[in-house]
């Protein structure tokens, strides 16, 4: 399967998952190329941003348990490349 490009947004607003959320990316630290964390103190939120390597299946199993986390918003985007 071709790897792809991809980006993904995580708006954590529910800060009881972020256990979870970490040992999530940890599990799929091998598709992770970047992360950058911004806590919004003001918002109550935080964001992360991820740029991504790998085949379709494998950017989906890291971003679907995330898209199920309680308080957690995931949207990603995807490229060849």
């Amino acid at each position: 399967m071709e790897k792809r490009l991809g980006a993904a947004l995580i708006l954590v607003e529910n800060r009881d998952s972020v256990n979870k959320l970490n040992q999530i990316l940890s599990v799929h630290a091998d598709v992770i190329i970047a992360r950058q964390g911004i806590p919004m103190h003001d918002r109550g939120v935080s964001v992360i941003s991820l740029v991504l390597e790998g085949t379709s299946d494998e950017l989906s199993a890291l971003t679907g348990p995330i898209g199920k986390l309680d308080g957690v918003q995931v949207k990603t985007l995807m490229m060849k490349g």
